[in-house]
């Protein structure tokens, strides 16, 4: 395990990179109950077993002229040493099977998320209100390669954290564009797996507010170690405006939308976005210099496909490519912002096709134009 994974922060929930923490549910602290009770079963029976072995090794030793007995069998202690277990083991289960039973009780939320991984990123939907985005690392790319210091939350900090209100059930429904991967959040004992055409369900209701932090737990491919999850409990009253907030931006940004639909941006506008697209989304792995990683991710410099068809490129971004690492960006990227990264990987690095890609040739390319 990663040394981020092992000491995952958070406001409220206690730390220790020896033992599980209680964390903020009724369900985490159930969890934690019940670790800590078959802990100390295990504990009582190995002082027992091995208090009885030293005692017999010390008092019956040979040397003090210890005869062994002979017997073939004793009806008593096999009873003994079978019903024993088997209460212990029926001690452990039905609390276990209770908490199990909880953990997976999903009826009757309050609201419900859709939570989608998709290489290396989260998008989160919001299934009552008209809000969703992209979660990505907000680590800067500085302290990942040690040329600065590394922050207090290094690796587990977004650009948009996912929110959700306190006191209310919240139900996660879970699945993948790609890959397996998995959502985890120790402080609200939630792990589960994100697999492609499959949905899994998982639930928590925070008690009190604050952050919370977690990461991808399946090793989903190169950029695992880069996947965090942060989500804010807010009270109730915080959260509705939070949405309410949310909910104008998205209508703002369907305007502003529009609006670029209806004009032309010059070279250096699109050269200046398409760079700040380029190195948030794309330089990851097409690295900085457009060169790619060989035999793993190609090369934009010099390419076909950025110095030739460029309705191709165009498609390549908003829908990607199947049986490959390239995913769509329909969702991640505005129109502009998909015709502004075009132009610029059509004109960086030498490629100078002298091309423009505005944002209503991309809007022509998704309506089947």
């Amino acid at each position: 395990m990663s040394a981020p994974m092992m000491s995952l922060a958070t406001t409220a929930g206690e730390r220790s990179d020896l033992n599980l923490r209680p964390g903020v549910t009724e369900i985490s602290q159930q969890v934690y109950g019940l670790h800590m009770m078959m802990f100390y079963i295990c504990i009582g029976i190995a002082v027992l077993v091995f208090g009885v072995m030293f005692y017999s090794m010390v008092k019956h030793r040979k040397s003090k002229g210890a005869k062994p007995a002979h017997f073939h069998e004793n009806v008593k202690v096999e009873i003994a040493w079978t019903v024993v277990p088997f209460l212990i083991l029926i001690a452990m289960a039905v609390p276990a099977a209770n908490t199990l039973i909880d953990m997976e009780d999903v009826s009757k939320p309050d609201l419900t998320v859709l939570v989608t991984g998709s290489q290396w990123k989260w998008h989160y939907k919001y299934m009552d209100n008209d809000v969703e985005f992209f979660s990505t690392l907000a680590t800067q790319q500085e302290q990942i390669r040690n040329k600065f210091t590394k922050g207090e939350n290094y690796l587990l900090e977004v650009d948009r954290p996912l929110v959700i209100p306190t006191g209310q059930k919240v139900r996660f429904l879970i699945t993948s564009d790609d890959v397996i991967h998995s959502w985890w959040v120790p402080d609200f004992a939630v792990k589960k797996d994100a697999n492609p055409g499959f949905i899994n369900e998982a639930w928590t209701n925070v008690n009190e507010p604050g952050v919370y932090r977690g990461q991808c737990a399946e090793l989903c491919g190169k950029d695992h170690g880069f996947m965090p999850i942060v989500v804010i409990a807010k009270d109730p009253a915080d959260y509705q405006a939070w949405i309410e907030e949310q909910e104008a931006i998205a209508i703002r940004a369907k305007e502003e939308e529009q609006r670029l639909l209806a004009m032309n941006m010059s070279m250096e506008e699109l050269m200046t976005d398409g760079k700040r697209v380029y190195e948030a989304v794309c330089a990851a792995c097409h690295m900085p210099n457009g060169e790619g990683l060989a035999g793993v991710f190609p090369a934009i410099k010099g390419s076909k496909i950025a110095t030739e068809d460029q309705q191709a490129h165009i498609d390549i971004i908003v829908y990607g490519k199947a049986g490959t690492a390239m995913q769509s960006f329909a969702k991640q990227l505005t129109m502009s912002e998909i015709a502004a990264v075009v132009t610029y990987q059509r004109n960086a690095w030498g490629n100078n096709t002298g091309e423009m890609v505005q944002a209503k040739d991309v809007n022509a390319i998704m309506n089947g134009e």
